[in-house]
């Protein structure tokens, strides 16, 4: 997969190119390295099905909670995370994006409360992915886990790679914000399911 990240991340940053929020984008990255550290450090500890079933349950958590305060009708914009929760799940999302290829939920439960414009939070998110895969290469080369079978792989899905990823950008620039907000939480929980399922099923109880 990661091939494929790292081909769609460029697409995404032609698309989006300083439009991000730096403040929010060099704090989150800055942690990442270290969270990709960790992970480094950890490879042959950690299992992926674990991780996969932490933030499966981080995702949904959040997810729900955001859900709650909406039927009490409290306010859910405007709470702006500091500066300590950046950096910490910055350094969540940079090991298990390293670990799992999962650290989307993560980076989300720190940028979706700060409310920024979509097209800010957009920009951000595929900064930020850009520079973790890319770091990633590295810790990845140098423990063997690129193959002639898995690179011919990427190659030949490279075309519908991007294909989706322009298809993104496409709907990004006519969708409202309120539905794009809307339909980031649902995915969220989407893929909140998706990994708790993985991770039971690497876990053999499925």
């Amino acid at each position: 997969m990661l091939p494929i990240l790292c081909l769609m991340d460029l697409v995404g940053v032609w698309a989006y190119w300083k439009k991000w929020e730096p403040r929010v984008l060099t704090r989150l990255a800055l942690a990442a390295v270290v969270g990709i550290a960790v992970g480094t450090l950890t490879f042959h500890v950690m299992a992926p099905w674990m991780i996969r079933l932490l933030i499966g349950v981080i995702a949904l958590g959040f997810t729900a909670n955001y859900l709650l305060k909406r039927l009490r009708r409290r306010q859910t914009t405007g709470f702006a995370p500091g500066r300590a929760s950046g950096w910490f799940w910055g350094a969540v999302s940079g090991f298990t994006s390293f670990t799992a290829h999962a650290g989307g939920p993560p980076v989300n439960v720190y940028l979706l409360p700060l409310g920024l414009p979509k097209t800010q939070y957009q920009a951000t998110t595929v900064g930020f992915f850009l520079l973790v895969n890319y770091v990633k290469l590295l810790p990845y080369t140098a423990l063997g886990l690129f193959t002639t079978q898995n690179l011919a792989t990427s190659a030949a899905l490279f075309p519908v790679a991007v294909l989706g990823i322009l298809a993104g950008i496409w709907l990004h620039n006519r969708v409202p914000s309120g539905l794009f907000y809307a339909a980031c939480y649902v995915f969220l929980a989407m893929t909140g399911v998706k990994l708790i399922y993985d991770g039971l099923a690497g876990a053999g109880l499925f």
